[in-house]
């Protein structure tokens, strides 16, 4: 049974982390079904990503992680928000990242998955710039097996938790946003929001159900450098979408 004193997770802050994220930085959006810890496979190929790609944070939907203990990544420290314990592992959404994290949040949504029984989860990020401005990182897995309708109040009640930022921002994560319905309002939270979307040449490997992504990144107040879907066919049925944002512009 998922105890709610235990939703939110930080990892030991005395890690070596930068304090300020860097004037371009690279983030990956994965929904990583829960192979991050179990595969042993999947720890070397991470790694790989991140010294190909220079990676500085990392947001996971469907984590595997446990309760204070180091992000199995060096000189990544993380924050998360879990939905599930069991087994005296939780799963959910983390942001692991090199730099440390100068406020963080975790939710829950209020309805529960219909077919699972369980809530979603989602995690509030913010981060310090060379600029003595904030960046505000939000890792979103939105709840899937329930009503349209239901799937709206809880896109609005993320909205109002962060309309009162006005810094640079990215919102990422598996929004679960299969029917047109779902695609009107994730529309509609960009504007609401002055979002940009990451568009993707290759979009044709970003995860889609009833020919409608899943997986989405969007940003403001940051200048897009690169983006592309990263191909793999061992850990997940969800590609990793990676994005380069300068943070002058």
């Amino acid at each position: 049974m998922f105890n709610p004193s235990n939703l939110f997770h930080q990892s030991d802050k005395s890690l070596p982390c930068q304090s300020v994220v860097s004037d371009i930085f690279t983030i990956i959006s994965w929904n990583v079904h829960k192979n991050n810890i179990k595969n042993p496979l999947f720890n070397p190929y991470l790694n790989s990503l991140i010294e190909h790609y220079k990676v500085d944070f990392l947001l996971f939907q469907e984590a595997n992680f446990k309760n204070k203990e180091k992000f199995n990544v060096s000189n990544f420290s993380f924050d998360a928000a879990a939905n599930l314990e069991y087994g005296g592992e939780f799963y959910g959404v983390l942001t692991a990242s090199k730099i440390t994290s100068i406020f963080s949040n975790a939710y829950l949504t209020k309805a529960k998955e219909g077919f699972w029984g369980t809530y979603k989860s989602f995690l509030v990020t913010q981060y310090s710039l060379e600029n003595n401005k904030k960046l505000m990182i939000i890792n979103i897995h939105a709840i899937n097996f329930r009503e349209n309708n239901q799937y709206n109040i809880e896109i609005d009640r993320l909205i109002e938790l962060i309309r009162v930022y006005e810094g640079p921002m990215i919102l990422a994560g598996d929004l679960n946003s299969w029917s047109n319905s779902r695609i009107k309002r994730l529309h509609k939270i960009k504007d609401e929001l002055s979002l940009n979307m990451v568009l993707f040449k290759n979009s044709e490997k970003i995860k889609s159900f009833m020919g409608n992504s899943l997986d989405y990144i969007f940003y403001r107040n940051l200048k897009l450098l690169e983006s592309t879907v990263i191909e793999q066919k061992k850990f997940s049925d969800h590609n990793p979408l990676l994005a380069r944002f300068s943070v002058n512009i």
